[in-house]
């Protein structure tokens, strides 16, 4: 596969040249194990794994290598393992605060731009399509905002119309992952070999939709359940898969409760759902403690909303 397949160009070369000496050749890295990566080359794949240096000198967990990294790789001979030398600067990078856990967390990197997926029925929720869009812009990437099963729904398009009004002025498509000629709107964005990535909540159809724009089954798909109209996770770790005709894709596992590392971002943007359920508490000041009838501690216990962010949204909200 031409390395340009990857979405190499002069620029990358450029930053390469740098770190270039004898036996060392760009890399992207297509996937992330617990133990070790999977590099793509211009000649073939293969499995890699991290030098001490490079694991020692980074700041934080997420500056090591990730899904999506151009990478300085030294390939070694016979069946031993390549080693990653070094990262390459990156464009962007999708990050999110994994939860319980103090650093943040690479999602993927150098994405140009990111479908943010919801469906019709119960995933459909505005205030988590506006955390996903900040996430996005916040990594430096172009948010597409994609309502799948549209063909199910009488108000797909009012209800499209809804999300365009976010004021996130990022372009909103209706479309059926299942029906092949509904995705001809998105050839656009992989034009000159750009990436693009898919994040959305379990069950809203990002596996088929993969599998569409590759023109094969790369992922397990699941259907949803009849009962909540909720998904169930199918894809289990990110990979970058590259397709035969322009560009290449990043899935992720479904992102429930996500939360943007940026711990800058004021209570209005960041905890606008919370507010919204807030208004619905039996109480006008409820802090949602112990209060009966808390609206916001019911969205916790059905699993709409991440404890943690509530938790942050109380201390900020009353100062505790």
């Amino acid at each position: 596969m031409p390395i340009a397949a990857l979405g190499w160009n002069a620029r990358w070369q450029e930053t390469f040249e740098v770190h270039a000496g004898a036996g060392l050749v760009p890399a992207r890295v297509v996937a992330e194990h617990r133990s070790h990566y999977r590099i793509a080359t211009a000649e073939a794949e293969f499995s890699a794994g991290t030098t001490g240096r490079l694991r020692n000198t980074v700041a934080q967990r997420s500056d090591l290598p990730g899904v999506g990294d151009f990478v300085v790789a030294a390939l070694a001979g016979g069946d031993s393992p390549a080693t990653i030398e070094a990262v390459l600067p990156r464009t962007s990078a999708l990050i999110r605060k994994a939860s319980g856990k103090p650093d943040p967390q690479l999602l993927a990197a150098n994405i140009d731009v990111v479908f943010i997926v919801t469906s019709m029925g119960g995933d459909f929720n505005l205030p988590r399509m506006k955390r996903y869009c900040a996430l996005v812009q916040q990594g430096g990437a172009a948010p597409v905002m994609l309502v799948n099963k549209a063909d199910l729904q009488n108000n797909a398009t009012g209800l499209g119309g809804e999300i365009a009004a976010l004021g996130q002025h990022s372009p909103v498509h209706l479309i059926s992952a299942r029906a092949r000629e509904s995705l001809q709107v998105l050839e656009q964005y992989f034009t000159g070999n750009r990436t693009v990535a898919l994040i959305g909540s379990s069950g809203v159809g990002k596996s088929t939709l993969t599998n569409q724009l590759l023109g094969r089954d790369a992922q397990a798909t699941q259907a949803v359940r009849d009962f909540d109209g909720r998904g169930r996770h199918t894809t289990t770790s990110r990979q970058l898969l590259v397709r035969p005709q322009d560009g290449a894709i990043i899935d992720t596992p479904g992102l429930r409760g996500l939360e943007t590392w940026d711990a800058t971002e004021g209570a209005e943007g960041t905890f606008e759902d919370i507010e919204g359920l807030a208004l619905q508490c039996r109480f006008r000041n409820c802090r949602h403690d112990a209060e009966p009838d808390c609206a916001v501690r019911a969205a916790v216990a059905r699993g709409e909303l991440d404890a943690a962010r509530v938790s942050d949204y109380i201390k900020q909200a009353h100062g505790h």
